[in-house]
């Protein structure tokens, strides 16, 4: 949630961003617009202030970067020859292919800033929830107080209003001494509120044109807007141009009433209908209930809806049409920046994964696992069945560490950094912690050693642009290149779930990734394991160490037969001894006693 406030805060950057431009394109086209068409716009921008909190994206993130860096005028890495000739290894007779070597990474604590703000943040809803509650309060001591219409006079000229409007239902009417201007209040069961002093006036026009104001009011659902409306404020509470919107809203709200009332009126009573809102501009204030719709309004809405009453003629179809269109102009517009909304604040963590299209079953594999958290995937390709322990944690995204390193020689194949013939690189003589590290390397003895420096150099050679093109073109994982260049794959930005593990395997055992066959066979041929009676065993371990504990172990891979290929991935997850090797054990127990592997 920590993570999800600082997301929101830039989202609510962007927002106030699509607003200015949503707020300038309505005053362009204002004179094109109907008045109903103007508040109907406000809707677009309700769904748009609920963008930040749907879990999806409309595109990734990376996307956006990834055309940024585009731009860049920054040159990238050259690349470098590689020479030498090429060292032999023999995978299936290494002995510590299960080691992973892995150096730790510094880990800050969570930012506090991002609980500070998630506190803030509840802190105001909560102040926003009292004051909507006390305004329920006041609305229910209104609605135990007031007294069914006793007026004849006003119950009939009601009735003919309901006839006017073309409503049906019946909508009690009460009269009351707590409000200065009429209301309609409730959703399910919709009630009009008169002042005392309304009817006492016993003005029959004033009285008509209020009661039809209330009724198109019920007639346009704009209850339901309310709310949502109120909705939007209690989340928003911090932000000054959603509330400045909300209130442009409600006065659009009042001033479309007007004209759906205008419509029914004869043109002669549209200066009448206006006296009636001059007349009572000192009586009638905004309505202290925020569930209710209302003829109230300050003084500045009051003059905007007399100079809309002034300015007001009959739609007709040249005008109905120009209308339109500038709505949907300004419609598309908006849809066209929301997935920069989308793109911050939509939730990354978990891979979305349709289990309806497949043929999934979980299966309870909890003794295997022990003290460790975590969960196994296992696709056979033959079947077309998938067997999941723990569905939550198998679609959780965590940092793939080692494991990339599979996807990382195979970028660097495609773009001749190495080649097959060739994967050669010389140690520049930097020490390192593990012995293995510390000479020359091939892609083989890299893949076996999991040498970090072998594979930091590819990326050097491919920059960050090429890196996230790729990272695209496969769908791996969430794209997150945003991490420090050298370590985005270890603890850091870039994560991937074991369903898309596993996924992803099956799609480069079955050469759907769109690279070439040759550095495919090259990239498999360096995690090939062993092989038995049971085929050849793939595969390649990964570490997460953060501040010198291992927390985050994955062991990935397939077994071939001639008859059938099984694709496998457990992640585990642990304050400490989470490793590769330790996934590694959990899964060589799983597949041996599903008789897939001994």
């Amino acid at each position: 949630m920590a993570d999800f406030m600082i997301r929101f805060l830039l989202c609510n950057i962007l927002l106030c961003g699509i607003i200015g431009i949503f707020l300038l394109m309505k005053r362009i086209l204002k004179n094109s617009l109907s008045s109903r068409m103007q508040y109907n716009l406000w809707f677009l921008l309700l769904g748009l202030l609920a963008v930040p909190f749907l879990p999806f994206r409309f595109f990734k993130l990376s996307e956006l970067f990834a055309w940024l860096k585009n731009l860049s005028l920054i040159p990238t890495a050259k690349t470098k020859d590689t020479v030498g000739q090429t060292l032999q290894t023999n995978i299936a007779d290494t002995q510590n292919w299960m080691e992973d070597f892995t150096l730790s990474v510094n880990r800050e604590t969570p930012s506090i800033i991002g609980y500070l703000l998630l506190a803030l943040w509840i802190s105001g809803i909560i102040a926003m929830l009292i004051l909507v509650i006390r305004s329920a309060l006041r609305l229910r001591i209104l609605k135990k107080s007031a007294l069914p219409l006793q007026s004849q006079k006003v119950q009939r000229l009601y009735d003919r209003c309901l006839s006017d409007t073309s409503i049906t239902k019946n909508i009690p009417i009460y009269s009351t001494a707590y409000l200065k201007s009429p209301v309609i209040v409730g959703f399910w069961k919709p009630c009009i509120y008169l002042p005392i002093h309304l009817i006492s006036d016993d003005n029959e026009t004033d009285i008509r044109y209020m009661l039809l104001h209330e009724l198109q009011h019920y007639k346009h659902k704009d209850g339901i807007t309310n709310h949502l409306m109120n909705l939007a404020g209690i989340v928003y509470w911090f932000n000054p141009l959603v509330w400045y919107t909300l209130k442009e809203m409600r006065s659009d709200q009042e001033i479309a009433c007007d004209t759906s009332v205008l419509k029914l009126l004869e043109s002669e009573d549209y200066v009448a209908y206006g006296n009636t809102l001059i007349n009572f501009a000192e009586k009638i204030s905004l309505t202290p209930f925020p569930f209710a719709s209302g003829i109230s309004g300050n003084m500045k809405q009051m003059k905007r809806r007399i100079l809309n009453i002034v300015s007001y003629e009959r739609p007709n179809l040249p005008k109905n049409l120009k209308s339109i269109t500038a709505f949907l102009l300004i419609s598309v517009l908006l849809l066209g920046l929301t997935p920069f909304v989308s793109t911050y604040a939509a939730d990354e963590n978990h891979y979305h994964w349709n289990t309806s299209a497949k043929n999934c079953t979980e299966i309870d594999l909890t003794n295997y696992f022990g003290e460790y958290e975590g969960s196994f995937v296992l696709y056979d390709l033959e079947e077309d069945t998938w067997k999941i322990h723990d569905m939550e944690r198998a679609t959780l995204r965590v940092a793939p560490n080692s494991t990339y390193k599979i996807y990382n020689a195979l970028f660097g194949l495609e773009k001749g950094i190495i080649t097959p013939e060739n994967s050669f690189i010389n140690w520049n003589g930097t020490p390192y912690p593990f012995e293995a590290w510390n000479t020359d390397q091939t892609l083989p003895s890299a893949m076996s050693a999991s040498v970090n420096w072998y594979f930091g150099y590819i990326d050097e050679q491919l920059g960050e642009t090429s890196i996230q093109e790729y990272l695209h073109k496969i769908g791996y994982g969430n794209e997150d290149l945003n991490g420090d260049f050298s370590s985005y794959w270890m603890e850091s930005s870039l994560k991937i779930s074991p369903i898309e593990q596993v996924e992803l395997l099956t799609r480069l055992q079955n050469h759907n990734l769109g690279f070439t066959s040759e550095n495919v066979k090259a990239v498999k041929d360096s995690i090939h394991i062993s092989n038995s009676s049971y085929g050849d065993f793939y595969g390649k371990t990964g570490t997460g160490r953060v501040n010198g504990q291992d927390i985050n172990g994955w062991f990935i891979g397939f077994i071939k037969n001639a008859d059938n290929t099984y694709f496998f991935a457990t992640n585990i997850q642990n304050e400490q001894c989470a490793a590769g090797s330790k996934a590694s054990d959990i899964t060589l127990s799983i597949l041996s006693d599903l008789n897939i592997w001994q």
